[in-house]
């Protein structure tokens, strides 16, 4: 089995059927090594230049639904072809990435790939994309919706629960406090200790 065949065989099981060929002519053009992780906390995908390196190195968490994989691994590939027409002294996330990222996705924003509740907050997004997807509020909940459920635990974001509400993140118990922007103060039960945790934090809510 060659690369082309060993990607064909990851890709189709991971996004959805009618972004396959299009994620494997981006390899095509562009060859890379390709790697699916285990979850990772602090990122959803990553891409590192290695100067002694000829073929360069795409890894994916393999826990993200299909619309969130493929989202991810365009703005990957969006990395390496960034840097191979500007260069390497470019920002990671500047204007030269947002400019290559919206025109890889630009074939993908349509109800073939995406379902209308997706399509609309990311064709919003895609309008001046953020380092990460999951700094996009509204487009974070939708995508959150074709997570794979944890068996017999329900859970809410941050954002939504009400002032005092109490809840569990990584098995600690918080109070919700108040909202600063993009993060929320939260008191830690018994402990008293105050943390700024993100409003996008999945945590469950205790009853």
């Amino acid at each position: 089995m060659d690369q082309s065949e060993k990607l064909r065989e990851i890709l189709s099981a991971k996004v959805p059927s009618a972004s396959l060929e299009y994620c494997i002519d981006l390899w095509k053009q562009e060859k890379f090594n390709f790697t699916v992780t285990r979850e990772r906390k602090s990122k959803l995908g990553d891409f590192r230049w290695k100067r002694d390196q000829s073929l360069q190195t795409i890894t994916i968490n393999g826990n993200l639904n299909p619309y969130q994989f493929l989202i991810t691994y365009i703005h990957e590939v969006a990395h390496l072809y960034a840097f191979i027409r500007f260069g390497l002294n470019i920002p990671p996330h500047g204007q030269e990435w947002k400019r290559v990222f919206k025109n890889l996705m630009s074939p993908l924003l349509r109800k073939e790939v995406f379902p209308q509740d997706l399509l609309i907050p990311l064709v919003r997004h895609m309008q001046n994309p953020k380092a990460t997807s999951a700094g996009d509020l509204f487009l974070t909940k939708e995508l959150s919706k074709y997570n794979k459920a944890t068996a017999g635990i329900e859970k809410s974001f941050l954002s939504d629960l009400k002032p005092e509400s109490i809840f569990q993140l990584n098995g600690r118990k918080f109070k919700k406090k108040e909202t600063r922007r993009t993060r929320v103060l939260c008191e830690e039960i018994p402990s008293g200790k105050r943390y700024l945790i993100s409003q996008l934090a999945e945590v469950q809510v205790e009853s």
